[in-house]
Order: structure tokens, then sequence, then C-alpha cells
């Protein structure tokens, strides 16, 4: 069995134990859970961000993700961007989140797919420096102010 098809088998393990081979003993269900939780905390590269077309409809213009994208929604994910500010203050908990660091005070550095709004769980100081983030990841195919990610509960990384 090839490496993608045993993730193929893998993914389908359900959380009772159970999947593809019947239920597994209790020793793999484990290993199976701690894998799933180091695969969570991957850093998700912003190449994965990208991926995601816009779908013209008389109405609106609306998001569709890739199925890679869209398997990280209500995950917990590990995040590495530049901190853009909301407000003034040296601390914040709400703030923009970027792939690249900001070149001018009044533009952003690049388009909904390459920032996520952040909800840290307490304010963070401002940094010039690249911040590595951990949280609840939620994609937004529907939100009233154009983001199409949003992190929550976001702590630094460990």
């Amino acid at each position: 069995m090839t490496g993608t098809a045993a993730a193929g088998k893998a993914a389908r393990i359900r959380a009772d134990g159970s999947g593809p081979f019947g239920v597994l003993p209790p020793v793999c269900a484990a290993l199976f859970a701690l894998i799933s939780a180091a695969h969570a905390q991957e850093l998700v590269p912003w190449k994965t961000f990208a991926q995601v077309e816009l779908e013209r409809s008389s109405a609106r213009i609306a998001p569709r993700f890739s199925a890679t994208v869209a398997a990280f929604d209500q995950k917990e994910v590990r995040v590495q961007g530049f901190m853009l500010p909301l407000d003034m203050g040296e601390k914040h908990a709400l703030f923009i989140l970027s792939a690249v660091p900001p070149t001018c005070a009044f533009c952003m550095p690049g388009g909904p797919e390459a920032v996520v709004e952040v909800h840290a769980k307490r304010a963070l100081a401002y940094t010039d420096n690249a911040v590595t983030l951990t949280g609840r990841l939620s994609v937004l195919k529907d939100d009233p102010t154009g983001i199409f990610y949003r992190l929550t509960d976001a702590v630094p990384a460990k």
C-alpha cells in the first residue's frame, strides 16, 4: 500500500476506533489519536491558504475553497505571519495576521487569501517580527467583511 493510500485509510478511522478493518486495539487507536493531534499542530503554509477561487454569481462573489483548505475548518492549526494591528496600543487581542510584512501603514499587503483575522485569548504585544500562533481556524464562506479565514482562541505557539 502506498503512503497516499495508507493516509486515505487512516483518515477513515472514526473516533470510536472503528475503521475499514474493524475496531482497532486501544493501543492503535491511541497512537492514531496522537498522530492526529501532532498533525493538527503542523504549520499551515500560506500557499495552502491561497488555494481558493472566486465564484461570481449575479448577486455576489463568493470564495470556493480547495478540499485541503476546507479540511482545516474548525481545526486547531499553527500559522506564522506578521501582525497588523487594527487599533492603537502596545498589545492587541484582535488583529490581522499577514503572509508578508507590511510596507505601508494604510495598505493591506495582500488579498483575503493572504491574511487571517486573529482573536487572541489574551492581548499580545505588537512586534515587527514574524509570530507563530496556534488556534482554531474558521474557513469563512460568506463573511460580510470579506475575510476568508479567522483564528480564534489564538495563543503564541510553543
